[in-house]
Parts: C-alpha cells; structure tokens; sequence
C-alpha cells in the first residue's frame, strides 16, 4: 500500500499547525497524531511527494521528520523502497503493555488529592460513547486513545506525556489488525466511565485496580488476535 496525493490531501488541514516556522519536529508531532488516529495503516509507504506538498514542507524536512519517527518505532526504512508505517511484532505489543502499565498506574496512583482537571478525560469519555451509539468503531478507538493520554496528562509532566504520545500511536498501529472493532473496544466503554467515577470522587486506589485489569485484559485480549494475524498474514481493519 501507499499514500497517494488524495490520500494525503487531509495533511493540508493541518498545515496551520506548522505554524511560520516549518520544523522536522512539528511535521513528525503532526504525522504521530495522524499514526495515533488510524489515517495510516501498518506496511503503508509514504509517499514524500504528497505528504510534503500537503504540508508544504520541503524535502528535507521532511526527511528529518521520518528520520524522527523512525528513531520512535513507528516508521522504517526500507532500502530503495522507501519509508513505511511499522509492522509491529507480537513482543511489541506485549512491550507496549508492560509500558503502559508502569506508567499509566503510577499516574493515578501518585495523584493525590482531588479536585483533578478532568475535562479531557471527561470528553473523551462522551466521545467514545456518542461513537459507539453511531457504529463509528474507529472513532471509539481514537476517543480511547484521547482517553489514556488524558489519563497520563493529569501527572502534569512534559516527558511523560511525549513518551506516551509515541506509545499510543504505536498502540493504534496494533488496532488495524482486528478484524471486529467492536468486540476489541465496547466493552472498555464502561470502564473508561469507571475510572473516570473514581477520579472524580478521589478513590485512586479503585481507580488504580480497575486500570490495572483493563490494561491486562486489553493486553491478552490485543496479543492473541495479533497473534493470530501474524501467523495468517490476514490483515483485517
């Protein structure tokens, strides 16, 4: 597969962004997002043509950029061919876990005291459900994604929060190969509401044990049906 120009032609929509100074890093921080919301599948080629001319960076840019992204696990190279969204293995996916875990808990756990600024975390919630009551499974999935990198975003930590920017859009690079959204992210609808009670109330210690579970059962959950896929080469959407 590859980005053809009308496929890419979404990115002009984003070259406010850029701002007057067009930079490798907010060409890469543009194209993570668009990795993190599903625009870009697994084993789809680049194109530097249509990319480029809809951000209307120049070549070199962004080079840097895939450069940047690469160097995160979310892009390769591959020589004479190009540059393509990563394929992840299974052990990635476990690994994305075992991050996520450590990282994601230790966020609510060291939150002390409410009230907490949860409006994103609240959005994203109603997000994931207004999506789910229209059959928009990929945008459940995007509203889940928003919801965790809220979740991390409470700690009040630049570092963490570009660390989980780059976990997530690889987390989503694992989504494209369930064949059924629906069965993958329904059920976690109800625990996002969950999670989001017990920070309102300031019962952390539930709110910790309940993303606990969610991140082990959405970890087995994800690893087998990647498993799967890896096994047949059937890459469903």
């Amino acid at each position: 597969m590859s980005t053809t120009e009308s496929e890419a032609g979404g990115l002009a929509d984003d070259r406010p962004l850029l701002g007057r100074t067009s930079t490798a890093e907010r060409v890469a921080d543009i194209l993570r997002t668009r990795v993190a919301e599903g625009y870009f599948p697994p084993g789809e080629r680049l194109s530097e043509d249509s990319i480029g001319k809809a951000l209307g960076v120049s070549r070199n840019t962004l080079r840097e950029a895939f450069r940047l992204l690469t160097h995160e696990r979310l892009l390769v190279h591959q020589l004479n061919r190009g540059v393509f969204v990563r394929v992840l293995a299974v052990e990635d996916v476990e690994d994305i876990y075992r991050t996520r875990r450590l990282v994601e808990c230790a966020v609510v756990r060291g939150l002390g005291a409410p009230p907490f600024p949860l409006g994103g975390l609240d959005k994203a919630v109603t997000d994931g459900e207004r999506a789910a009551r229209r059959w928009e499974w990929k945008g459940v999935s995007t509203a889940n994604i928003h919801f965790h990198r809220e979740l991390v975003a409470l700690a009040g930590s630049p570092r963490t929060d570009e660390l989980m920017r780059g976990v997530l859009a690889e987390l989503r690079l694992a989504f494209h190969v369930v064949a059924d959204p629906r069965r993958l992210h329904e059920p976690y609808l109800v625990r996002n509401r969950q999670i989001l009670e017990c920070l309102r109330t300031g019962d952390n210690a539930a709110g910790e044990q309940l993303l606990a579970g969610y991140l082990d059962d959405s970890r087995t959950q994800l690893a087998e049906v990647y498993a799967r896929h890896i096994e047949t080469g059937n890459w469903g959407a």
